[in-house]
């Protein structure tokens, strides 16, 4: 009899050991799991792909918008400073001047044309942000250019209109050869160039006020 309930209290005991034992191990992973799933703004715990913080940026290396701006744009500045920002400015893009079709007396500066993509995968998509191109279209695109014209005009002594158009041209590879077709402009190539000599001329960036 002695035996027996000696041996019944030994179980007891080593049975509540080992309960308390997995009960602390269970706590300790419940804590691991809770920091684990914190959800604080700004804070996404270990698992950074779902949840309120940081997790997965998606908006990363998109194209940033333009902004729209006055064509023609009027600058509260003498005509031959902004012809001189205009012709550098058309260096400083890797363009050329073309002086046939250029009327630098006049305030006209027509560059020769420029190609923005070339590659028959990623030609279409940037064609397509420059140009209108045709619906339903099933060419082939392998490169895309443009060619800018800006006029600089005087409105008085202290103020200058600037108005810039563009040319835009889609290029096919065919059996017969190479073939470009001239698409109506989107106006971003346009917008681009304004936007530039904005910041160049006054050293911060436009908004869509101005005028």
């Amino acid at each position: 009899m002695k035996k027996a309930l000696l041996f019944f209290v030994f179980t007891i005991a080593f049975s509540s050991s080992v309960y308390a034992q997995e009960k602390g191990v269970d706590a300790q992973n419940d804590r691991i799991r809770d920091n684990g799933n914190r959800r604080e703004p700004a804070i996404n715990g270990r698992k950074q792909d779902t949840g309120v913080g940081r997790g997965i940026d998606f908006g990363r290396g998109r194209t940033p918008a333009i902004t729209q701006l006055a064509n023609p744009y009027k600058f509260t500045l003498r005509r031959d400073a902004v012809m001189q920002a205009v012709e550098e400015l058309i260096r400083e893009r890797q363009m050329l001047v073309d002086s046939t079709a250029s009327r630098a007396g006049e305030g006209v500066f027509v560059t020769q044309p420029f190609t923005f993509i070339k590659g028959a995968v990623v030609a279409a998509s940037e064609i397509n942000r420059y140009a209108e191109l045709p619906p339903a279209t099933a060419r082939g695109w392998t490169r895309g250019r443009y060619s800018l014209t800006v006029e600089v005009q005087p409105v008085d002594g202290t103020n200058t209109n600037v108005s810039v158009n563009a040319r835009v041209e889609g290029r096919t590879d065919g059996a017969s050869g190479a073939e470009w077709t001239t698409l109506p402009s989107t106006g971003i190539a346009e917008q681009e160039f304004l936007v530039a000599l904005v910041e160049k001329l006054t050293g911060s960036s436009p908004t869509e006020t101005d005028q």
